[in-house]
């Protein structure tokens, strides 16, 4: 008998707890997947399909298979290696407040260029727009339509906009990303009431295990679908990213790199700079290109990205 295929709905300490045809049972990972996987923090991520075996006490997690996609970064200012967060998903809803907490562009930034570097496709949903300054909600969409990407606005208070968002969850494996406080929850008990605190049948295989306060969980969505509810988030730094590779992490810079007067230019100290130049004239954000230097201050020197002068004219 082929051992069976489930999704991970949440992944503890030692205990990851899989979905198989709608049975929730918990399994342990066996010692083989963390070999060679010294800089990933973690081998198993919400949303994987793991193979489960059938014998054991616990029952072991035997092997992950292949990744469509996944958003990782850097695990924390300790821990150099890569964390995954999810696994597998179709879009990634960036919840951004825009009061307590108040919205961050920079934080914004990182999170929609992982998304670039790890190919998911990613909404920012401006949140609590009841509580926002005046010009605020046009300002920050304005930008970030431009790049460009899709820009829902939302209150879970009044209602507004969660048929819009909901619209674009159905049938679709989605994670909801965001600061604590950002409303995410929220947002997610209104599309569906009872969404956080629902659970799948419990088989026989389910034994307690030790739990953490704070964790990413996939539910199943009665519309169809999933979504994936994650803790707030305290920082975010891409993980094994480049200087060179950096800079094609923000889409709406391209138009202004062929203005470069190098073909390498990095967009920082160089003269002749075609990104510069557009912020400079208001063409581009300058809050985009803010968080595009305070992100390659973080990356180490690379040598061989060092202005190149242009051929001479022939």
């Amino acid at each position: 008998m082929a051992n069976p295929i489930g999704r991970v709905l949440r992944v503890d300490a030692k205990v990851v707890h899989v979905d198989i045809d709608g049975e929730t049972v918990q399994a342990t990972p066996r010692g083989t997947l963390f070999e060679g996987k010294s800089e990933q923090k973690n081998p198993i991520a919400v949303g994987d399909f793991v193979e489960v075996g059938l014998d054991g006490d616990p029952i072991p997690v035997e092997r992950v298979l292949g990744r469509r996609n996944y958003l990782g970064r850097v695990a924390s200012a300790h821990d150099p290696r890569e964390q995954v967060l999810v696994a597998n998903v179709d879009r990634l809803f960036l919840i951004g407040s825009l009061s307590k907490p108040g919205f961050s562009s920079n934080r914004t930034d990182r999170i929609l260029a992982a998304c670039v570097w790890h190919e998911i496709e990613a909404t920012l949903v401006l949140n609590k727009i009841d509580l926002a300054a005046e010009g605020e909600v046009e300002a920050i969409t304005e930008t970030y339509r431009a790049i460009p990407i899709e820009v829902l606005h939302t209150c879970a208070l009044t209602g507004q906009g969660l048929d819009e968002l909901a619209a674009r969850m159905k049938d679709q494996v989605s994670v909801f990303y965001g600061p604590s406080g950002a409303g995410k929850s929220t947002l997610l008990n209104r599309i569906q009431p009872g969404l956080n605190i629902k659970e799948g049948r419990i088989s026989k295989y389910w034994s307690q295990g030790k739990h953490t306060t704070s964790y990413s969980y996939l539910h199943r969505l009665d519309m169809g679908g999933f979504t994936i509810d994650t803790p707030g988030i305290r920082a975010f730094r891409l993980y094994d990213v480049s200087a060179a590779e950096l800079r094609d992490l923000f889409p709406d810079f391209e138009p202004f790199q062929k203005n470069c007067r190098y073909q390498n230019c990095s967009h920082d100290h160089e003269p002749d700079c075609g990104v510069a130049d557009a912020v400079e004239g208001g063409q581009l954000a300058a809050s985009r290109y803010a968080s595009y230097l305070d992100m390659l201050d973080e990356i180490q020197p690379d040598l061989a990205y060092q202005p190149e002068e242009p051929p001479p004219e022939l």
